[in-house]
């Protein structure tokens, strides 16, 4: 005998989402966290299934992905006597059932669909149930689950906090940049999900990914191996070379969510372009969504050593010229990587916490462009055999930066070993508040302490002192306040210590450079022979350089990053040679944001934004970009400024969801980019919803 019993199932999505901390992904799709019970109410159509000689069983399968040939199927018990895995049970009231079910607290992150059937004498064929589906994502409340974060006010910030703020600047002068992760944005845990049906391994060898997705180590590293798409279908695309007509330019984007959406509807096309900062926002947004604790975090003067030997090496020759073969150390003026939080079952007991991740494709790790996770405190004590990249991560924070002098005969000297100018000012924002907090302690011991000395011979490296050059001559560089668009002033201060007078050759140069030391054009070139005066008694005699940078020679040269930079460099008669350089982010106007009238679900509001050119020049193609999680999608607004004209742009839009939210705005324009604002509004909920 055979026939159906069902008419429908209730999901119950406004009740478990709440009870789940996923509601604000909305109330049409249930989305559960894993090891914490959920409710179904199941509508009968025929009273025999009341029958106490019948009951239900539960069949979970978890959902297709691209290259699976068959879903992998879990028969659900009725009984909790084996804590931790999937369970149900169901009590029957008239013509409905109601069932509370529990996922295994090590269950897939995935998108599930569930089959019933019954125990008894008769087979019951149930409704079509191939289209009930749920999602399941890591849990919050469980300490059984291996991202369990134990404080309240953490778990907000890294799990349930949509918007956050992205530190850049120079380790001097740190900005912050507004960002809209918008993690529980409509569809996006879907997006999250095809992200890793599409990695490689899914792809290639479904059932064993499947397998493995419920450890938050081999997700979080797919993850940044598919946010990049330099080696698969990934997300984002790489480019440093100020070339993006055929894309958007890094600094066009606010946040993840219309990068995402791009990749997923343009049957998973790599969106151009993205720098370390983007890369490392939308893998913050994918583990925020997947329930995996996480915070963007950004090095200041981060080394990227290509050689693996701890130390960055500059080639130069007498002109200033970079003259490094083949792949070149760096040093980005600051680098952006997330770091996530979970335990780490593969390594021996201590490594749990938070873990480097580096979406950013700089090196290759088992041959992808990936790298992590990395244990944080792995890297502070200098364990760099630990699993994944200890030691790319280490250099990041703690490499010597040496300087080399090549001469026309090919002979090099160096010049200078500096052990503290790498890893500065470690910053994430703060999980109390819109202000930074520095984590520079939690990567490495104080410069030059008993325990930083002991960490680097652990790691196999080197202790080195700082090289001063002759050790006669010392060379400093100072400036005015850079605001882009003035002219500003730079200071080269140079003293004798030494006991005799010294002749020397000073070379000052500015020239525009990316974040990550890419030089684009020399700006301001000074060349001026010095008779430098011996120190007498305690009296330091200097010469005092100053260098007018004109907003003529550098607007042509300065990069989207609005950087400049200064290098000094001073020959005495000897042939000794001392080298100093600095960066020297340049003042940027803000946008100033407005918004008119209270603000309601579904109930039109409008925002004003002003902005005056701070530019002697018009600004062409200008576009303001507009977007805000559970505001509004992205909206752009195209126009030409005028040297220093002011303008006021409106625009409209219906906020989505109640709560605290944040408006963030772009300008970009073909001269002047990368210029921010944003706006808190608290939006209530609609009069009908309070009731």
């Amino acid at each position: 005998i055979s026939y159906t019993v069902l008419r429908g199932v209730d999901l119950q999505c406004r009740v478990n989402n709440r009870a789940h901390r996923t509601k604000e992904m909305g109330s049409e799709w249930l989305v559960v966290r894993r090891g914490q019970p959920f409710s179904l109410l199941l509508q009968c159509a025929d009273t025999l299934l009341l029958a106490a000689h019948h009951q239900l069983a539960l069949l979970i399968q978890l959902g297709e992905c691209p290259g699976m040939k068959t879903r992998s199927a879990i028969r659900v018990s009725d009984s909790r006597e084996q804590p931790g895995k999937w369970w149900f049970n169901q009590q029957t009231a008239q013509s409905e059932v109601g069932s509370i079910g529990c996922s295994e607290i090590n269950s897939l992150p995935g998108l599930y669909l569930y089959c019933l059937d019954s125990i008894g004498p008769v087979l019951y064929v149930f409704f079509r149930s191939d289209l009930v589906f749920f999602a399941s994502v890591c849990a919050l409340l469980s300490a059984a689950d291996c991202v369990y974060l134990a404080d309240e006010q953490l778990l907000q910030e890294y799990v349930l906090n949509e918007n956050g703020i992205l530190y850049q600047g120079s380790w001097d002068q740190i900005t912050s940049l507004p960002w809209n992760f918008g993690q529980f944005e409509k569809g996006v845990v879907d997006i999250c999900f095809e992200v890793l049906d599409y990695s490689p391994a899914a792809l290639k060898h479904p059932e064993m990914d499947m397998r493995k997705r419920a450890d938050p180590v081999y997700v979080s590293r797919t993850i940044t191996a598919m946010v990049n798409a330099n080696d698969d279908r990934g997300v984002v695309l790489g480019r440093w070379d100020g070339d993006y007509g055929d894309g958007v330019a890094p600094t066009r984007w606010t946040g993840s969510i219309p990068i995402l959406r791009r990749w997923s509807e343009g049957g998973t096309q790599r969106v151009r372009y993205g720098q370390c900062w983007v890369f490392s926002a939308v893998a913050c947004t994918i583990l925020r969504c997947l329930g995996i604790p996480t915070r963007c975090v950004t090095n200041y003067s981060s080394a990227h050593d290509t050689e693996g030997n701890v130390s960055v090496d500059f080639l130069f020759n007498e002109h200033l010229e970079n003259v490094s073969e083949g792949r070149k150390d760096m040093i980005w003026n600051y680098h952006c990587w997330v770091e996530s939080w979970m335990r780490r079952e593969d390594l021996p007991k201590g490594y749990d916490g938070w873990q480097v991740l580096d979406p950013t494709p700089q090196e290759r790790s088992d041959g992808v462009y990936c790298c992590g996770p990395c244990p944080v405190l792995a890297v502070r004590e200098g364990e760099v055999g630990m699993k994944y990249d200890t030691t790319f991560v280490f250099s990041e924070v703690n490499a010597d930066l040496i300087c080399w002098m090549v001469r026309p005969d090919g002979e090099r000297t160096r010049v200078s070993t500096n052990s503290d100018t790498v890893g500065r000012n470690i910053s994430t924002k703060s999980a109390y508040g819109d202000y930074r907090e520095d984590i520079t302690a939690n990567y490495k011991y104080p410069e030059g302490s008993l325990m930083e000395r002991e960490v680097y011979r652990k790691a196999g490296k080197r202790v080195s002192r700082p090289d001063g050059g002759s050790g006669q001559l010392v060379l400093s560089i100072k400036h005015t306040q850079a605001v882009h668009g003035t002219d500003f002033d730079v200071f080269v201060e140079v003293h004798n210590i030494g006991r005799e007078d010294t002749l020397a050759q000073l070379t000052v140069m500015s020239s525009g450079v990316t974040y990550n030391s890419l030089q684009r054009g020399e700006c301001q070139r000074k060349t001026t022979k010095l008779t430098l005066p011996a120190q007498k008694g305690t009296i330091q005699r200097s010469h005092k350089e100053v260098m007018r940078l004109r907003y003529e020679h550098y607007g042509a040269c300065v990069t989207e990053h609005n950087l400049i930079r200064v290098t000094a460099l001073l020959q005495d008669s000897g042939q000794h040679v001392v080298l100093r350089e600095v960066n020297i982010p340049l003042k940027m106007p803000r946008l100033f944001v407005k918004v008119i009238g209270e603000a309601v679900v579904s109930r039109r509001l409008m925002a004003l934004i002003s902005f005056t050119n701070p530019l002697p020049v018009t600004l062409k193609r200008g576009v303001f970009t507009v977007e805000g999680a559970g505001l509004t999608g992205a909206q752009e607004m195209h126009g030409d400024i005028g040297p220093g004209q002011e303008v006021a742009v409106k625009f409209s839009f219906k906020p989505i969801r109640a709560g605290i939210r944040k408006l963030v705005v772009d300008f970009d324009s073909d001269i002047l980019r990368d210029v921010k604002g944003e706006a808190m509004i608290i939006v209530r909920k609609k009069s009908s919803e309070n009731a």
